[in-house]
């Protein structure tokens, strides 16, 4: 796992010395990212230089040291990610005659682009990356994103050169900068807490999509941004899935289920440094580390984070699952001291407003795990992929039973749900404390709050929308800012799916996991310098998902059947059977107690309106609600303070 970062000048205008010290400059910007080494390379004669920052994971010597060139001398790269099949691949190159001087597996990929061609390589390659590759033939840049998003690629005109890196704070650094805000995206973040690429909090930059690439070549010129085009489409590879649907006896799809996530695993333990894993003690992150335990002979490192909150706690849940593996397991247990010491940092670790609160416990378990190992492997996708948010499980059901309502009683009936005071729905949901655990609900007041959005919509695609936004209206909030259009607003592009359960899937995959879970995870870990693997995305486990009937997915009312069944396997369903929590923290209680004068300063309608971004008014009057406990606005007032903390750090003449 590294940072990248580099400049390409077609018009071959800037000196050798000064794209060395421009790339130099962006990428020290990106030591938390690669600590252990960096990298330079350039050809002044054509414009083009390439910077690296290093954490040694794999081949930790000089042989995988970056920028790389292929040993036919055309091609240069400078890579972050892991290619999980690189021995394999290595196998396969050397029967075709190649020879290699190193084991990394950055060499391995520029041996497959030299063999195979950029597509080809690409097709063969499993992992995660972002990297940038320099043609010396055709004199071309190529930019390229991993399949689902786990790491990130920033890119754009700045000073007439195309400028790219693994983080926004990077091109913030080159002379000639234009740091103007787009209103649009900042209102794409306020309603979704985070950009969904490939907009960008700055106007003329970019995220490289998923499963894309950009190619620029010698006649580019700078305006508009280059062109990104598609090498692997998650649309068709649903669609190709669902054409070939599996049939069978649960216990045959579970065998088969266990098989492919049990070959993820294994590839993402290989590596030359300390490997470890979260786990929450939830179902995801527990099936991952039982695969670990099986393919390790010494016990797995785990770590988990605990609060004082007990309805935000699991980390009794994650020590019961941690002790009947046998796992090397360390627990943290988090003060709200402990979280207010992390909040200064964010806007330097997600350098474009975040608003998912989780970044700080994911900050602080990876601090956690960096303290003992260096790559830590993570559940995530688990919920995407198998069905696993409540979402998932009712909102097909609910819609489908308050659709014969006439639609004034039905939203009249979501209105009222959604402005209930939490007091009131937490009260009454405490009477559920002596039901059976998976009877019981957490955090109830957020839970009814959602029934009343899905009941308030004007259709099922409506309703998804309304749950994965946090303000509603959220264009009429910011000064100047246009319609915000995104996948989940755009139907005509959704694949052929059946009903509204596997279209949220569908959404989840393409949106919500990249632009929020996997780059919470990303940041969160990286700047503590940890790499970190996500088993479940791997593309036979993709397509072994996508393959299954929703009947295994959603069962008798449970979420993730089937991997709960390849779960208790390894681990009595007693430990694991629970409401759902979900990564979160207990922000709402915080913003009324220690962090209130934090936020009434950041929140101050003097400051707002002189800033001229957004409206004070619906802010001011969801703060006076939230403070006086009428409703739980936590989440969507941490948008705004998001937004406010980033903009104080990088754009401080709009500050006060």
């Amino acid at each position: 796992m590294c940072g990248i970062a580099g400049l390409f000048d077609p018009k071959r205008t800037t000196g050798a010395e000064a794209l060395g010290r421009e790339v130099a400059a962006m990428t020290a910007t990106l030591t938390h990212r690669g600590p252990d080494a960096g990298g330079f390379w350039s050809d002044a004669d054509h414009g083009v230089a390439l910077g690296h920052r290093r954490l040694s994971v794999v081949e930790l010597g000089p042989e995988g040291a970056q920028p790389m060139v292929s040993s036919d001398g055309r091609w240069v790269v400078s890579y972050n990610g892991e290619i999980y099949n690189h021995r394999a691949l290595r196998h396969r190159l050397a029967t075709e005659g190649l020879a290699f001087r190193g084991g990394s597996d950055t060499e391995v990929l520029l041996a497959a682009v030299a063999t195979w061609g950029l597509e080809g390589a690409l097709e063969s390659c499993e992992g995660m990356f972002a990297l940038a590759l320099w043609d010396r033939l055709r004199h071309e840049l190529h930019l390229v994103r991993d399949r689902f998003g786990e790491k990130p690629l920033y890119y754009g005109w700045v000073g007439g050169r195309l400028a790219f890196a693994s983080e926004l704070k990077a091109l913030c650094r080159i002379p000639g900068f234009d740091a103007d805000i787009d209103r649009d995206a900042v209102a794409l973040f306020l309603r979704h807490n985070c950009v969904p690429a490939p907009h960008t909090i700055y106007r003329g930059l970019s995220k490289l999509l998923p499963g894309h690439l950009v190619t620029v070549g010698a006649d580019a010129r700078p305006g508009g941004l280059p062109p990104a085009r598609a090498y692997w489409s998650a649309r068709q590879a649903v669609e190709d899935a669902r054409g070939r649907p599996l049939d069978g006896r649960p216990e045959a799809l579970a065998d088969e289920l266990e098989a492919v996530l049990s070959d993820s695993v294994a590839a993402r333990m290989v590596a030359d440094v300390p490997v470890g894993a979260f786990l929450s003690g939830g179902v995801d992150s527990s099936v991952v580390v039982a695969l670990m335990q099986q393919h390790s002979a010494q016990p797995v490192r785990t770590f988990t984070v605990g609060f004082s909150n007990r309805a935000f706690d699991e980390s009794a849940e994650a020590a019961a699952v941690a002790a009947h593996l046998g796992t090397d397991h360390t627990p943290l247990q988090v003060t709200d001291d402990d979280a207010a010491d992390i909040i200064p940092l964010l806007p330097d670790i997600w350098d474009e407003p975040f608003g998912d609160i989780s970044e700080i416990p994911m900050h602080l378990v990876s601090k956690l795990a960096r303290t003992q190992v260096t790559v830590a492997l993570s559940g995530d996708g688990g919920d995407e992929l198998f069905a696993g948010y409540n979402r998932h499980a009712w909102l097909e059901r609910l819609w489908q039973r308050s659709s014969s309502l006439p639609d004034p009683v039905r939203r009249l009936a979501g209105s009222a749900l959604g402005h209930l005071p939490p007091a009131l729905v937490d009260g009454a949901a405490r009477a559920t404390a002596l039901m059976p655990a998976r009877m019981q609900i957490r955090n109830p007041a957020s839970k009814v709050a959602k029934v009343g959005k899905v009941l308030a919509a004007s259709g099922p695609e409506d309703a998804y929308l309304s749950l994965v936004s946090y303000w509603d209206h959220a264009e009429s909030m910011v000064v100047g800012a246009g319609p915000t259009v995104s996948m989940a607003s755009r139907p005509s592009e959704w694949p052929a799916l059946d009903g509204i359960t596997e279209q949220m899937l569908w959404l989840d995959l393409v949106g919500y996991l990249p632009d929020d879970i996997l780059t919470k995870l990303d940041r969160a870990a990286m700047a503590a310098s940890l790499e970190t693997r996500v088993p479940f995305l791997d593309r036979a486990v993709f397509d072994l998902a996508w393959r299954l009937p929703m009947s295994v997915k959603l069962h008798d009312g449970a979420t993730k059947w089937l991997l709960r069944q390849v779960l208790y396997r390894h681990v009595p369903a007693e430990l694991v059977e629970r409401p759902k929590m979900g990564f979160g923290f207990p922000i709402g209680p915080m913003l009324r107690g220690p962090l209130r004068p934090w936020a009434e300063e950041l929140l101050a309608e003097r400051r707002l309106r002189h800033q001229g971004l957004l409206d004070p008014e619906p802010i001011r009057r969801a703060w006076d609600q939230h403070l006086r406990g009428r409703r739980d606005l936590a989440h969507e007032l941490w948008d705004v303070l998001a937004l406010q903390a980033w903009l104080e750090r990088w754009m401080p003449t709009l500050g006060i």
